[in-house]
């Protein structure tokens, strides 16, 4: 499903920015559009900033039923500072109903991950995917094995010094070097 991202610049509050950028809303099933301005209020102006797609993976279905689960569904956005100076901004690299892929995209720290509220359209567009794809998987406790462990030590020492006393135990001093 195609969804519109809707970013809203803002003037920066310290003097090291000179904007603030936040990903606002998204449109379901929007056209393609490249930072369109929507909106102007004052300082503040919201683009159609990109329309990417969103897609659904059949593997994906308890990470989108653990975001369908939270107070307030989510989409969330994934921005990256736009390398080229001429250009937009930012560039909307993917749109995402899975808060485990936002999660991944938030260990790097170059990319801005923002929550966005999911549309209705897009609540029951994602919730009949889960439906029609979600197995549940039983819970598998897992056994301990049995071998036993206590009675041969691997790795212990180097195998090409003989030595019978521990090898961990410190090294002696001779008395010949003492005198």
């Amino acid at each position: 499903m195609p969804l519109g991202v809707v970013v809203r610049r803002t003037p920066g509050v310290t003097r090291w920015a000179q904007w603030a950028w936040k990903a606002v809303a998204v449109l379901p099933a929007a056209a393609q559009a490249e930072w369109r301005v929507l909106r102007h209020e004052g300082d503040a102006i919201e683009y159609h900033a990109a329309t990417p797609l969103l897609e659904l993976h059949g593997a994906e279905t308890d990470a989108y039923l653990h975001g369908l689960a939270a107070r307030i569904p989510a989409i969330y956005v994934i921005l990256r500072q736009s390398e080229s100076s001429d250009g937009p901004p930012l560039d909307v690299l993917l749109v995402t109903a899975s808060p485990y892929e936002a999660q991944d995209y938030a260990d790097s720290g170059e990319e801005i991950i923002e929550k966005v509220p999911m549309p209705e359209a897009v609540v029951a567009w994602v919730q009949g995917f889960v439906d029609t794809h979600h197995i549940e998987e039983e819970f598998k406790k897992r056994r301990r094995d049995r071998t036993r462990t206590d009675k041969v030590e691997h790795s212990v020492g180097d195998p090409r010094v003989r030595k019978t006393a521990d090898v961990y135990q410190a090294p002696q001093v001779r008395k010949e070097r003492l005198n």
